[in-house]
């Protein structure tokens, strides 16, 4: 069907893809983990992609998925029990954000967050 080589030459791939506006990154990537409603796939050591075709960006994840019990892949996934469900209603992130906005202790914030069920901008403005 098609003719010789086996295809494209990666570099002339390459070229014409920047032509078209699309640029394409490879990303030094840990581990890629992937949460669904039942259960997580963990990439170990994959390899990732990401294309940025005139803003829209997309990821290509490269590799043999394991697959484990949800939640056990690392991170926080809801529904986790015992002490850390407590921890997990609020994220991490957004208690560091409203601490560093607001200049108090990430435990004023945490408290500020858990009053306004985690919204922000609330919790900002109940702290300034």
């Amino acid at each position: 069907m098609f003719g010789g080589g086996g295809g494209l030459n990666p570099r002339k791939m390459e070229q014409m893809m920047k032509q078209m506006g699309i640029d394409v990154d490879e990303l030094e990537a840990e581990e890629v983990i992937i949460r669904t409603a039942d259960y997580d796939l963990v990439f170990n050591d994959a390899d990732v992609t990401k294309m940025d075709a005139r803003g829209q960006e997309t990821y290509q994840v490269i590799g043999t998925p394991e697959e484990r019990e949800r939640g056990s892949a690392g991170g926080e996934a809801a529904g986790d029990s015992g002490a850390e469900a407590d921890s997990s209603a609020i994220p991490e992130s957004d208690i560091e954000i409203v601490a560093a906005r607001t200049g108090v202790s990430e435990s004023d914030a945490k408290a500020a967050l858990e009053a306004v069920d985690g919204d922000l901008a609330a919790a900002v403005d109940r702290l300034e």
